[in-house]
């Protein structure tokens, strides 16, 4: 797997996940006892959205076993790709749109529940308020679970998305610990960058399902699905 890949979208899109999920991060009940405690709380609430991230992998890169071994996978990943490369054309197209507010709805009820973990200074509070919010509705997510999905298998997808997950953890927690640490402009500019960082992931994934042999761009997906079901058709004692 290239972890360069996710690594990069969860470094970068950290800085959108500052301005979308920066509020939650601000607002966490960090015990405050001591610097120890508070990053140890911050640490939680980062490695409980890490775990999320993690299951959400694992049963993508499910899906992604199925796919790679129906032999759909480079049809997939240039599908994928060629979605993300639109997306970025997405908020212009539908902009003032009422196209989200049935996702709204079903949301407001987990919402609510969630709301409720920020009562309580504890660190199971932090840890929930994590794991609930990865399950969140956010467009960088879904970037990342696109790499899970065109993955070779579940494991793969699984550490996929805790590469992405550990790329977050540096400006939440430096967010949580010291509130409002990075201006609102340098966010501003960074965010710039996104939609280019999105299609340039997208071209790669348009790449490696036209299968052209290219090492670590563009590998050759018949020889990968080979050696995945000669795998798993091997009795476990051939291991």
């Amino acid at each position: 797997m290239d972890f360069w890949q996710p690594l990069i979208i969860g470094l970068l899109g950290s800085f959108h996940c500052m301005g979308m999920c920066g509020p939650i991060a601000v607002a966490l009940p960090l015990k405050s006892n001591s610097w120890q405690t508070r990053i140890f709380s911050g640490l939680l609430y980062n490695f409980g959205r890490i775990f999320t991230y993690v299951f959400l992998g694992l049963v993508f890169g499910l899906l992604g076993l199925g796919i790679h071994l129906w032999g759909f996978q480079q049809w997939v990943s240039i599908g994928v790709g060629a979605v993300m490369i639109l997306s970025v054309a997405f908020p212009v197209i539908f902009h003032g749109s009422k196209m989200t507010w049935g996702l709204d709805a079903l949301f407001s009820g987990f919402k609510e529940l969630f709301g409720r973990f920020f009562g309580f200074r504890t660190y199971l509070s932090t840890w929930m308020i994590g794991l609930m919010n990865g399950f969140l509705p956010c467009g960088l997510v879904y970037i990342a679970l696109a790499g899970a999905l065109v993955s070779p298998s579940p494991a793969e997808g699984a550490l996929y998305m805790m590469v992405f997950g550990l790329g977050t953890v540096p400006a939440l927690l430096s967010l949580s610990l010291l509130g409002n640490v990075i201006s609102m402009a340098f966010r501003r500019r960074i965010q710039k960058l996104l939609p280019f960082l999105i299609i340039l992931i997208g071209v790669l994934f348009v790449l490696r399902g036209m299968n052209l042999g290219i090492p670590y761009i563009s590998p050759e997906m018949e020889q990968q699905q080979k050696q995945t079901k000669e795998q798993l058709q091997k009795p476990d004692c051939c291991h």
